[in-house]
């Protein structure tokens, strides 16, 4: 009997969220408008997600000295996520997020305990959704799954042709954005049609713009639910639980995306990658209008 559970391995991170009305050239500075502080790191945002869903969420993460007795810790373990950790003496990893009065956004990110995995000896999972990570480990993780799903995420410009290469060829599943597969077709020195002719199912997210789903010769396109959007900050990991969390439960790959999309609309609704995570029922509620009755 094949397991329920959905593990997810990456980043567990400490979110800095900053807002500003525009950035700033070189040299110069702008004022702080808000700075606030949550969980993040997309292995965790997804398993969250799972989670609140009612999906069953294993994180295969690094923490650092910082992690245990933590209100973090504390809240995993509220959620029903399983934890499969590996510690550093550094702190957690921390991500310094700055977004602007147009909506965009850049990022900082501090690898800290991130150095772990480095040393870490990947556990055998049957399913299993990369979420970022060390390359080598994620090599490693990929070859033992039964099956095996990859978001390079921001960490994709460290990956060199040689670990893409290895991964491309060891996963059922490629999720990433359109800037993120721009940087994969230079570092290979190939195509988006090569790229998506040596995966069995790759999904591509395009912000507002919804996502495009290629699979078994065909492409689909998913279009976002339009909200009140406040904060991008983790629609792509909210997209992620639902579409697994539906994946587990038997949807088609259609349905799971547009659950995908409807799960990521409640996190773009307010400041935070985990502040307003969705249970099924919220979600469904919201489905129903925008795409009709959710039905297998």
């Amino acid at each position: 009997m094949q397991s329920e559970t959905i593990s997810v391995s990456g980043h567990l991170c400490v979110d800095y969220i900053l807002t500003v009305d525009e950035y700033p050239p070189v040299g110069e500075s702008r004022r702080v408008s808000e700075r606030r502080i949550y969980f993040g790191g997309g292995a965790a945002n997804i398993a969250a997600g799972i989670a609140t869903l009612g999906g069953q969420a294993e994180l295969i993460c690094a923490v650092g000295c910082d992690f245990t007795g933590s209100e973090y810790e504390k809240y995993l373990e509220e959620l029903g996520v399983k934890t499969t950790v590996f510690r550093s003496e550094k702190n957690c990893s921390t991500a310094f997020m700055v977004n602007n009065a147009a909506g965009d956004q850049v990022t900082y990110f501090e690898w800290g305990a991130g150095e772990a995995f480095a040393r870490a000896v990947p556990p055998k999972r049957e399913f299993v959704h990369m979420a970022t990570g060390d390359a080598v480990f994620n090599i490693s993780l990929a070859k033992q799954a039964r099956f095996a799903s990859l978001d390079p995420g921001q960490d994709v410009k460290y990956y060199t042709a040689d670990d893409l290469t290895t991964l491309l060829g060891e996963i059922d599943m490629l999720i990433c954005n359109n800037y993120e597969m721009d940087i994969i077709e230079h570092t290979l020195s190939c195509s988006e049609k090569d790229i998506l002719d040596s995966v069995p199912f790759t999904i591509i997210t395009h912000g507002k713009a919804g996502s495009s789903l290629y699979f078994d010769g065909k492409t689909e396109q998913i279009p976002a639910v339009s909200v009140e959007a406040k904060d991008p900050t983790g629609a792509g990991d909210a997209y992620r639980a639902g579409f697994f969390t539906a994946w587990k439960k038997g949807y088609d790959p259609v349905t799971c995306a547009k659950i995908g999309a409807v799960t990521s609309s409640f996190v773009v609704e307010m400041i935070g990658t985990q502040t307003n995570l969705p249970d099924w029922d919220r979600m469904e509620q919201r489905y129903r209008p925008v795409f009709g009755r959710l039905e297998r």
